[in-house]
C-alpha cells in the first residue's frame, strides 16, 4: 500500500508541470486575445473607417480635397507650427534636463514641476490663459492693439499654444535618461581641460542623441495633432488660423464628409509616419546600447 500511495504521488508531481504549462499557456493567449481585441475595437476599427470614408467616392474625389485652398491654407500652417515649435522645444528640453541631471540649485523641484504642468492640466485651460493674457480684453491686450500686434487669432498665438503643451516631452524623455547616465564621462572630460559647451556637444549630446530623437518624434506627433489649446486661440477663421484638426471638424460639420475624412487620413499617414520612425530609433538605440 505505501508503495501504492508513493507511486501515485510520483505521478502527480511529474503530470503538475505539464499541467501548469498548459494553464499557462492557456492565460497567456486568453490576454493575447483580449488585447487584440481591444486594439482592433479602439484602434484600428476607426482608423480603417477614416480610410474607407476618405475613399467612399474614389480617387477623384480625394485628390480634389486637397486642392481646397483652406485645406491647403490648414495643411501649410500645421506644417509651419510644427517647424517653429518642435526645435523650440528640442532646445528648452536640452537645456532644461541638462541643468535638471547635472546640477544642484535652488528652484529645481519647481523647474521640474513646470515641466509637468503642461501634462495635467487640460489643454484647454491653457488656451484660455493665453487669451486672458493677450486677448483684447486680456492684461496685455491695449498694448498690443495700441502697436498693431496679434497674437490670438493669429499664428503668434497658435505657436505659443502649441508650444505650451508639447515643450514637456523632450525634457521628460532625456532627463531619466542623463540622470542614468551619471557625470563620471562629463568630469573626465573637464579634468582634461575641456570646457562647458565642449563637453556637451562632444560628450553629454552623442550619449543622448537617441532619446532626443526620441523626444523630438514625439513632439512633433503632438504638435501637428493638438486640438484643444490651438482651438481656443485660433478663432476658427478659415484659411489663416485653421490648423488640420480644426479644419477637419469644420468639413464635418459642414457635411462635406469626403472632405474631412480626406484631411483626417493625411494626418493618420503623418501619425503612421511618426510612428515608424519612432520604431526606427527605438531599434537602431538599442543595437547601439
Amino acid at each position: 500500500m505505501a508503495a501504492g500511495a508513493q507511486s501515485a504521488s510520483l505521478d502527480d508531481v511529474s503530470t503538475r508541470p505539464g499541467r501548469d504549462t498548459i494553464v499557462s499557456s492557456i492565460v497567456r493567449w486568453t490576454f493575447i486575445s483580449l488585447s487584440l481585441l481591444f486594439l482592433a475595437a479602439l484602434l484600428f476599427a476607426p482608423l480603417a473607417t477614416v480610410f474607407v470614408m476618405a475613399f467612399e467616392k474614389g480617387w477623384r474625389a480625394y485628390v480634389h480635397s486637397f486642392a481646397d485652398p483652406d485645406t491647403a491654407a490648414a495643411i501649410r500652417l500645421t506644417l509651419i507650427t510644427a517647424l517653429v515649435v518642435v526645435p523650440l522645444n528640442t532646445v528648452f528640453g536640452l537645456a532644461a534636463s541638462w541643468a535638471i541631471a547635472k546640477f544642484e540649485f535652488r528652484g529645481k523641484s519647481f523647474l521640474i514641476t513646470l515641466i509637468d504642468l503642461p501634462l495635467a492640466i487640460s489643454p484647454v485651460i491653457s488656451g484660455m490663459v493665453y487669451v486672458l493674457l493677450f486677448g483684447l480684453h486680456g492684461w496685455f491686450g491695449v498694448w498690443l492693439q495700441e502697436h498693431d500686434i496679434s497674437v490670438i487669432f493669429a499664428l503668434p498665438g497658435i505657436i505659443l499654444a502649441t508650444m505650451f503643451v508639447t515643450f514637456p516631452y523632450v525634457a521628460r524623455e532625456l532627463i531619466p535618461l542623463m540622470q542614468q547616465l551619471g557625470n563620471d564621462e562629463e568630469e573626465a572630460a573637464i579634468t582634461l581641460g575641456a570646457g562647458g559647451w565642449i563637453t556637451f556637444f562632444r560628450v553629454t549630446l552623442p550619449k543622448v542623441r537617441w532619446g532626443l530623437v526620441y523626444g523630438v518624434i514625439l513632439c512633433n506627433a503632438r504638435a501637428m495633432g493638438e486640438f484643444g489649446a490651438v482651438s481656443v486661440v485660433s478663432g476658427h477663421i478659415r484659411g489663416l488660423t485653421n490648423t488640420m484638426p480644426l479644419h477637419i471638424e469644420i468639413l464635418y460639420n459642414e457635411y462635406n464628409f469626403v472632405g474631412a475624412f480626406a484631411v483626417a487620413s493625411l494626418l493618420t499617414l503623418l501619425a503612421v509616419a511618426t510612428l515608424v520612425v519612432k520604431t526606427l530609433v527605438e531599434r537602431t538605440g538599442y543595437r547601439r546600447r
